[in-house]
């Protein structure tokens, strides 16, 4: 099932890790691989890719997080050609997510002698600018006709389990995915309550916000770390939250 239809499909700057995704997805779509083990993959990559950063080795490092890109786009490519959803896989998915992008920040954080209150701040500031991002695609996907409704912005209990999958996993994956993620899906809200009541989000204003996809993050980082910048890293992303601001204002004065 897509996300959302042709009419509604717009320039991702941050899934430029689809195309292969859906290439080796398709390779593994007869083995006994199964989407669960895909995730396992990316964060075993980015674990990896973390270790790269602490060597000093940044090039290897900037590869690691373009190919954590690709392989987290190959989980669910995967489950949608095996046709075997699985709440456990979207929760552990997210999960990893948060978790990578803290060992991202703190190990650029030592590497580049930055004080670490500077380094929370910019973890914030990487989950609500990816946060905005999934919550304007979570309302274009409702606004699509056999869309993926599944993500929502706000959920207050685990959702049953589908029959391959145990529902105490998914109470447990569920319970770490609301710890890690309701204060920024809550932060967001409250910039921009009003947008569930948009009849149609434009392709273009999707694009602009796409830079604050997790793949467009990690390839700023890659780009950076890789240019000999790491000690940049972390204040360019408080100060890329700035653009929350713009963005928000631009829905609300030009889109209703």
């Amino acid at each position: 099932m897509p996300k959302i239809d042709k009419e509604q499909k717009f320039f991702d700057f941050s899934d430029y890790g689809r195309g292969p995704a859906v290439f080796f997805s398709n390779l593994l779509k007869n083995s006994s691989v199964s989407p669960v083990q895909v995730t396992i993959w990316f964060g075993i990559i980015g674990i990896l890719s973390a270790y790269a950063i602490l060597l000093e080795n940044y090039l290897i490092a900037g590869f690691g997080l373009i190919l954590k890109s690709i392989v987290d786009a190959m989980d669910g490519e995967l489950a949608r050609i095996k046709e075997s959803p699985s709440y456990s896989g979207r929760y552990l998915d997210s999960i990893f997510d948060s978790i990578l992008n803290l060992i991202f920040i703190m190990v650029i954080n030592y590497k580049s002698d930055s004080s670490y209150w500077l380094a929370f701040i910019a973890y914030i500031a990487l989950q609500l600018q990816g946060t905005l991002y999934n919550y304007y695609y979570v309302i274009l996907r409702h606004r699509t006709i056999g869309g993926d409704t599944t993500s929502k912005i706000f959920e207050s209990k685990p959702p049953a389990a589908f029959p391959t999958e145990s529902q105490t996993t998914v109470n447990i994956l569920f319970h770490v995915f609301r710890v890690l993620y309701f204060p920024f899906d809550w932060v967001i809200y409250r910039f921009d309550a009003s947008a569930f009541k948009i009849r149609q989000i434009p392709n273009w204003f999707m694009s602009m916000i796409s830079i604050y996809g997790l793949g467009f993050q990690l390839m700023i980082m890659a780009i950076m770390l890789s240019m000999g910048f790491i000690e940049f890293i972390i204040p360019f992303f408080i100060g890329y939250s700035s653009l929350i601001i713009v963005f928000t204002l631009i829905r609300k004065l030009a889109i209703k």
